[in-house]
């Protein structure tokens, strides 16, 4: 009876979504060519929120745990583990105040309205995982623009999304260049549980009823941990544990 009720209402999330998208996308070009970032930034920011409440249409929940007073002048990195495409927007919106950027795959960056133009023009950095030199070489440079401005990074060390909600191994590459890039970042590690319910019949019908939670752990200096690797290890085991399976 679920995964029937699941088709109708998978129907309207994707109309929704989809005019979403297209509504936003003049929306940022406008932003972005005439008034420049801020602009722009506010715009996503709208996007994102509609994009949250667009799941509501599923019947999807969003809990937002975070204790801590992070400060907005500093650079950050977020580290968390990945489950779904669905990860995104609500990091986005409730982190929204710290400027989210990500390292997403060079292949979103063309063909999807308002998501690849955000991740062109929006400060994030698209790589090839097939280049490893030169996706390094694109990360230390989105590294510098997240310190100069003092954004916030998102690395997904599993490198892709769980789908079955089990953590992955996490891989060091790309979070040792951002550490050694920004040695003066805090580094936010968040736990994602139950994402993955979206997808839990595949790209169609989606799962309905997911109720999606975010654990943002205390806030870490980097600049106080001088063993980047031992650091990673304590964020997976961190991280992982938190997971609910």
């Amino acid at each position: 009876m679920r995964k029937l009720l699941a088709y109708p209402l998978s129907i309207l999330y994707f109309i929704c979504f989809g005019l979403i998208l297209v509504i936003f996308h003049p929306i940022q070009w406008v932003c972005f060519n005439v008034f420049g970032y801020k602009a722009h930034k506010i715009s996503v920011d709208w996007l994102q929120f509609f994009l949250v409440r667009c799941l509501h249409i599923l019947g999807t929940r969003f809990q937002f745990t975070n204790p801590h007073n992070i400060p907005i002048n500093r650079p950050l990195i977020i580290v968390s583990n990945h489950q779904s495409m669905y990860d995104i927007s609500p990091l986005m919106w409730y982190m929204r105040k710290h400027h989210v950027k990500f390292v997403s795959k060079k292949e979103l960056g063309k063909g999807i309205p308002s998501v690849s133009y955000n991740l062109r023009h929006g400060g994030s950095v698209l790589i090839d995982r097939k280049e490893p030199i030169k996706s390094i070489e694109a990360i230390e440079k989105f590294a510098k623009r997240i310190k100069e401005n003092n954004w916030a990074a998102v690395i997904f060390p599993e490198g892709t999304r769980s789908r079955t909600g089990h953590p992955k191994p996490f891989k060091t590459r790309g979070l040792l260049t951002m550490f050694q890039h920004i040695p003066d970042a805090i580094i936010v590690p968040i736990t994602i549980n139950n994402s993955w319910r979206t997808l839990r019949y595949g790209k169609f019908p989606m799962g309905i009823g997911a109720h999606i939670k975010f654990i943002v752990h205390r806030p870490i200096e980097l600049n106080h941990h001088t063993d980047h690797k031992l650091l990673i290890k304590d964020l997976e085991k961190q991280i992982s544990e938190a997971v609910e399976v």
